[in-house]
């Protein structure tokens, strides 16, 4: 896959190390992932991880969204997925989803993993729409979104790529 993708709504590209920066203020505001700096920093380097991001035209040293995804022996996983709150709704999730599924084909990776959270409707419906099927559920996966609220179910997702 190209270093980078012009599309519709902004470019995709593989993050590097030194995009570091720019990543960390974008993923500490992922609920979904834990990830700190230093676990980021190696994923930026790593040959089995891809990041791929879209720059935010509006802000030089800012990203619009990002993705993460790993090589596995015969699958690839999608690790996280976000959009900035500002940019959602603009197709850019579509758009790196597509990155990660043409990574995943380049890697010769058979199915593409990932999990979501059970209320995140607007990924579900993402996620659907792009052919991904439902394998199964892990039950209060997900630590409350807000206090007081119970733990959330994770969907298990994949796509054939084969």
């Amino acid at each position: 896959m190209p270093g980078s993708i012009l599309r519709e709504t902004g470019m995709i590209r593989r993050l590097a190390p030194d995009d570091l920066a720019a990543l960390m203020p974008l993923a500490r505001g992922d609920p979904t992932t834990s990830a700190g700096d230093v676990s980021l920093a190696r994923s930026l380097s790593d040959p089995e991880v891809r990041v791929y991001g879209i720059d935010d035209p509006a802000s030089a040293q800012a990203l619009a969204g990002y993705a993460l995804v790993v090589r596995l022996p015969f699958e690839a996983e999608l690790q996280a997925i976000l959009v900035r709150p500002g940019r959602r709704r603009q197709g850019l999730g579509a758009e790196l989803l597509e990155a990660v599924i043409a990574q995943g084909k380049g890697w010769g990776s058979e199915r593409l993993l990932l999990e979501v959270r059970a209320g995140n409707t607007a990924a579900l419906t993402l996620y659907h729409r792009l052919g991904f099927l439902e394998d199964g559920c892990r039950r209060g996966y997900y630590p409350p979104s807000t206090p007081g609220a119970p733990r959330e179910d994770a969907i298990l997702m994949s796509l054939p790529l084969g």
